[in-house]
């Protein structure tokens, strides 16, 4: 009390007078005060107590089929999955914005589709600069505002900016396996743009996939260790001298258990956390640790979704262990569909299908493309046991976030994004989308609405059959239009039986690529043009492979 007092008497102005009441008024003011705004501070805990701690979980090329909880037929032990799902929700229609990982990975965080970046097809390098445009609001930024530690582990893949030995930044042509390997990046200097930038308290993991150089783990804007040798995990470059691929997953899953026990006692205390824990497994290089080699008595990559199940059991332990699983609201999801890298071959023969009854795999505009699992679990909120047949975009994840948090979500943010958390609760009743955009990593454009799946290309848009740039595609229809009730393995083309949905669907995809945006709101700017027929009349005007002269010469 006398502290305060004093300081009070300091303040006083010069031939101030004052009357004894309004002194002892003042008095008991600067006494009360302090635990006034103790039971203020205490509510505004209380509150946000209230709040969950949010983890996306993302698999990286990971089928639909490759869970048992989502595919009976599955060949793969996976129970942490399974338990997840046992415990949650599984939604049965969820797909990412795009085929491949950059684009959906972009999706995830800003709640916009990649075509709308600067990115109209394929993904960025490990060098690449920053994706994510500045200023624009993503899930941690937005979190963050509403109290949340925000942090990021494992792979990054949207670009960030490396400094060059000669000055300026790397882009997407600084490297190149033998003209230009990388080594003019000057490893010393922070980096810049990267996940601090965009709203991560705390970053730790590698740049890109785990097939790309550079070959260093970042912690926040610093490489840990110089690149000094050249190592080459499918792709020669600069690598730190104890960087091994094999132990990225192990060492990522560690990193996230450490931040769940070092912030679990702040959660529980109105300090929740949001972890994006994006994997680089099952992901080439296809490399499970030695405990797993063999154990799925399929292939490699089958042992790898075992190891990823593993991970998914570590964070759900941890939770437990800390006393916060219940209000948890652990994610589970792909970037895109499983890779053909993965030897579909070897896995057919005993009876495994990676895309369950979908057909294409990652790269593709077919549903093994971009349908990929997702499981929701929040015992505090989602009733276990439970699934919802809602179309679903990854995309979604960030309106859902804001609808937890209450935060409001300005024009020029979360354009493609609306909120499952009706869908959670089980209180959806009725379509949450409108329709959904899906993007092949050709560029090609898809929407489904409905029912109804229209491809604006001809073939796959990817890597299956048929395939731009190999197969013939002169002949095939310029659009593809499938009735997924009747036909989920999108075999029979009725484009021409049903030129009135083709049109409703054609004019739907147009208005959201006009509009800059699929939600209601004030229309946004695109970067760039966007050409929803461009990707397939490229595919369209190839010409048929001339066939080699395989004559021997006399």
């Amino acid at each position: 009390m006398q502290t305060v007092i004093a300081r009070y008497q300091f303040e006083l102005k010069p031939r101030t007078t004052f009357s004894i009441p309004s002194v002892l008024s003042l008095i008991m003011t600067a006494a009360f005060l302090p635990l006034f705004l103790f039971s203020q501070n205490t509510s505004h805990a209380s509150e946000k107590a209230n709040d969950p701690n949010i983890i996306y979980i993302l698999a990286d090329d990971m089928g639909y089929g490759d869970i048992r909880a989502l595919n009976p037929e599955c060949k793969i032990a996976t129970p942490h999955l399974d338990q997840l799902a046992q415990g949650g929700m599984i939604f049965t229609d969820a797909h990412s914005s795009s085929s491949v990982c950059t684009p959906t990975r972009y999706g995830i965080l800003t709640g916009r589709y990649n075509w709308r970046s600067r990115l109209k097809s394929g993904v960025l390098w490990g060098l690449s600069r920053r994706l994510i445009e500045p200023d624009r609001e993503t899930v941690p930024s937005m979190l963050k505002q509403h109290g949340y530690y925000t942090a990021c582990v494992g792979k990054w893949h949207l670009g960030m900016d490396w400094s060059l030995k000669q000055g300026g930044f790397a882009t997407e042509q600084s490297y190149n396996k033998k003209t230009n390997p990388g080594w003019d990046v000057d490893y010393s200097k922070p980096i810049q743009n990267g996940p601090n930038s965009v709203g991560f308290d705390y970053f730790f993991g590698i740049s890109a996939s785990l097939d790309m150089p550079p070959y260093v783990y970042i912690e926040n804007d610093r490489s840990q260790g110089i690149p000094t040798v050249t190592k080459a995990f499918f792709r020669d470059g600069p690598a730190h001298k104890d960087f091994e691929a094999i132990d990225v997953l192990p060492r990522i899953t560690d990193k996230t258990v450490q931040i769940i026990e070092e912030h679990a006692a702040a959660s529980k205390e109105g300090k929740p956390f949001f972890i994006y824990f994006p994997l680089n497994a099952p992901h080439t290089p296809i490399l499970p640790t030695p405990e797993w080699q063999g154990k799925s008595g399929i292939n490699a990559y089958c042992d790898f979704v075992m190891q990823v199940d593993d991970t998914v059991g570590q964070v759900m332990q941890a939770l437990k262990k800390q006393g916060i699983h219940e209000n948890t609201l652990v994610i589970f999801t792909a970037d895109n569909g499983c890779s053909p890298a993965a030897n579909f071959k070897e896995m057919t023969d005993k009876d495994h299908q990676p895309s369950y009854q979908f057909r294409g795999h990652k790269a593709d505009i077919y549903e093994g493309g971009h349908r990929v699992p997702f499981i929701a679990n929040w015992p505090a909120r989602i009733k276990a046991g439970t699934h919802s047949d809602q179309l679903t975009c990854l995309t979604d994840l960030f309106a859902t976030a804001a609808d937890i948090v209450g935060a409001k979500v300005p024009d020029d943010a979360g354009e493609d994004s609306v909120s499952i958390l009706p869908a959670m609760e089980g209180k959806a009743d009725t379509p949450l989308r409108e329709a959904a955009v899906h993007h092949s990593i050709r560029g090609a454009f898809s929407i489904r609405k409905d029912h109804w799946k229209l491809e604006l290309c001809p073939g796959s848009g990817g890597w299956s059959f048929p395939k731009p740039g190999k197969d013939n595609l002169s002949e095939l229809p310029a659009i593809q239009l499938y009735d997924l009730n009747h036909d989920a393995g999108e075999q029979k083309n009725v484009q021409a039986e049903h030129p009135e949905v083709v049109k409703e669907l054609t004019t739907l995809l147009q208005s959201y690529a006009d509009r800059g945006r699929s939600t209601p709101g004030k229309p946004q700017q695109n970067t760039g043009e966007v050409d929803i027929f461009k990707a397939g009349k490229s595919a369209q005007s190839m010409k048929k492979p001339a066939k080699k002269n395989t004559k021997k010469k006399s």
